[in-house]
C-alpha cells in the first residue's frame, strides 16, 4: 500500500504510549475507555471527547497543552511559542488554518481554561520578529478552490463595522463583557469567510479585517491578564497582516506587543518590538499618526529599559524626549486618506498619556501628573478605562514629587471604576499603587486608603 500514513493518524499518541511502555489496552484501561476506542483515537478515526484529554495529560504525565498538540496533529517546529502563533508554513492557508484553530479552542469550554492559563513566552517574540521582518512575501492571497462560498467586499465591510462596534464596547466597560462575543464572532463568522472563495484584493483586505478582529481578541484578553492568551492572538494577527501584505496592520500589532510587554516588565523585547513597528512604519511611508504612535511607543519601551531618572542616563533621556517631540510633530499632521481605521484610537490626549508615562521615567513627576490631568478630564465622560488608568498614573506622579495627600485623592477617586469596569488591569493598577505606599505605612492617611481600597475591592 505504499507505506503512507493517513493524515488523520495521530503518531504522537502512538509515541507517548510506546515511550510509557504501554500497550493499547494498559492505555485503554488506565483512561477508562475501551481498547477499540483507544485504537480508533491513535488511527484518528474518532475524537476525544474533552473530558478525556486532561486524564490523558495526568496518565503521561505531561502539560495539558502538549496532548491538545497529540490529537490535533499540529504540524510545527520545535518552538518554545505553544502552539498557535508558531504553526504552519506561513501560507495563507496555514494562516488560516491555525487562526481557525485557535478560535475554535477559545469556544470549547474544556480547553479555553487552558488557553486562558497560558504563560506569556518572551522567545516566541523572537521568533515572530524574523518571520515578519524576513519571511517570504506572500505572492497571492486568493483562495478560488474549496466548497466555501465566494466572499466579497461587503463580507469585508462587515467584520470591520463588527470590530468597531465591540471596540467600543470593551473601551467604555473593560474586556470582560465583549470578550467572548468577540471570539464567537471570529469563530462562527469570520472562519466560514476565510474557508471561502475570494480573489486577491479581497483576500488581501479579509486577511487583514481578520487581522483587526484577532487584535481584539488579544487586547481583551491583555485586559483581563490573560497574558500567554494575548500574545497567542497577537501573534495570529501579526501572521494575517502577513497574509494580507498589511505592513500598517503589522506595526499596529508590533506596538501592541510593545505594550504587553512594556505591563509585564520585559524591557529589552519592548524595545526591539517598537523599533521592529517604527521600522515597518517607516518603509510603508507610514500616515503621521501612525507614526505618532509606533514613536510614542518607542519612547515608553526606551524609558522602561533605560529607566533614566534612576539611573541618571542622559544620553537615553535625550533620545526618549526626541521621539516625544517627533511623535507630537507627526500626529500634529492630522488626518490623510491613508489612515487605517484603527489609528482613530490613537487620539491626540492618548499620545498625551503616553507622554505622561515617560516623563515619569524620567523623574519629571511634574509634568507626568498634569498629561494624566488632562487626559482624565478629557476621558473621564467617555472613556472610563483609560480615564482610570491616568487618574492612577496621576497618583503616582504625586506620590513621585512627595505630594502623599494629593496623591491618595487622586487615587481615591480612581477606585470606583474598578468595580464598573470588566477590567482586570484597574485592579491591579490599585493594588499596584497601594503597593507603592510602604514608605508612607505609619501614616493614618495610608492605613485609611488601604482600609478602603481593600473593603471596596471585596464588596
Amino acid at each position: 500500500m505504499g507505506g503512507s500514513r493517513s493524515r488523520k493518524e495521530r503518531p504522537e499518541l502512538v509515541r507517548a504510549r510506546v515511550r510509557r511502555g504501554m500497550s493499547q489496552e494498559a492505555a485503554a484501561e488506565a483512561l477508562g475507555v475501551t481498547p477499540t476506542t483507544w485504537a480508533r483515537w491513535e488511527r484518528g478515526e474518532q475524537g476525544v471527547r474533552a473530558c478525556y484529554r486532561p486524564r490523558i495529560a495526568a496518565v503521561f504525565e505531561v502539560e495539558a497543552v502538549e496532548v491538545e498538540r497529540w490529537i490535533d496533529g499540529w504540524s510545527y517546529g520545535e518552538t518554545s511559542s505553544w502552539p498557535i502563533a508558531g504553526c504552519g508554513d506561513g501560507s495563507p492557508a496555514a494562516t488560516v488554518r491555525s487562526a481557525a484553530l485557535l478560535w475554535r479552542l477559545e469556544m470549547d469550554p474544556s480547553r479555553r481554561h487552558l488557553l486562558a492559563s497560558l504563560p506569556f513566552v518572551p522567545g516566541a517574540l523572537g521568533e515572530w520578529l524574523v518571520s515578519w521582518n524576513y519571511g517570504t512575501p506572500i505572492a497571492s492571497a486568493a483562495q478560488q478552490e474549496g466548497a466555501g462560498r465566494v466572499v466579497g467586499l461587503a463580507d469585508v465591510a462587515r467584520i470591520v463595522e463588527a470590530q468597531k462596534a465591540f471596540g467600543q464596547i470593551d473601551q467604555r466597560f473593560g474586556a470582560g463583557l465583549v470578550r467572548p462575543v468577540v471570539v464567537k464572532y471570529l469563530n462562527e463568522s469570520v472562519t466560514p469567510l476565510l474557508r471561502g472563495r475570494y480573489d486577491d484584493r479581497v483576500g488581501s483586505e479579509l486577511m487583514t479585517a481578520a487581522a483587526g478582529m484577532t487584535w481584539l481578541a488579544g487586547w481583551t484578553a491583555f485586559d483581563l491578564n490573560r497574558h500567554g492568551q494575548a500574545q497567542q492572538h497577537f501573534g495570529q494577527a501579526l501572521r494575517l497582516a502577513k497574509s494580507g501584505d498589511d505592513p500598517l496592520t503589522g506595526a499596529w500589532v508590533l506596538a501592541t506587543l510593545t505594550r504587553q510587554a512594556i505591563h509585564l516588565e520585559q524591557g529589552a523585547w519592548a524595545v526591539w518590538l517598537a523599533r521592529a513597528a517604527v521600522d515597518t512604519a517607516r518603509r510603508a511611508q507610514a500616515p503621521p499618526r501612525v507614526m505618532a504612535l509606533v514613536l510614542a511607543g518607542e519612547a515608553r519601551a526606551m524609558a522602561v529599559q533605560a529607566r533614566p531618572a534612576e539611573t541618571q542616563d542622559r544620553h537615553s533621556a535625550g533620545q526618549i524626549e526626541r521621539l516625544l517631540v517627533e511623535a507630537e510633530r507627526a500626529h500634529a499632521q492630522g488626518i490623510t486618506d491613508r489612515d487605517p481605521t484603527w489609528v482613530d484610537r490613537f487620539e491626540a490626549v492618548e499620545l498625551k498619556a503616553q507622554a505622561g508615562r515617560c516623563w515619569s521615567l524620567l523623574g519629571d513627576h511634574q509634568r507626568a501628573a498634569a498629561c494624566a490631568e488632562e487626559v482624565v478630564a478629557e476621558f473621564s465622560a467617555r472613556l472610563p478605562r483609560s480615564a482610570q488608568f491616568n487618574q492612577m498614573h496621576a497618583a503616582e506622579a504625586y506620590l513621585g514629587m512627595g505630594e502623599l495627600e494629593q496623591a491618595l485623592d487622586s487615587a481615591r477617586a480612581a477606585i470606583p471604576a474598578t468595580k464598573t469596569l470588566t477590567s482586570a488591569r484597574t485592579v491591579e493598577l490599585a493594588r499596584q499603587f497601594a503597593g507603592q505606599l510602604e514608605p508612607y505605612e505609619d501614616s493614618v492617611m495610608v492605613r485609611e486608603f488601604r482600609d478602603h481600597l481593600n473593603s471596596e475591592l471585596a464588596a
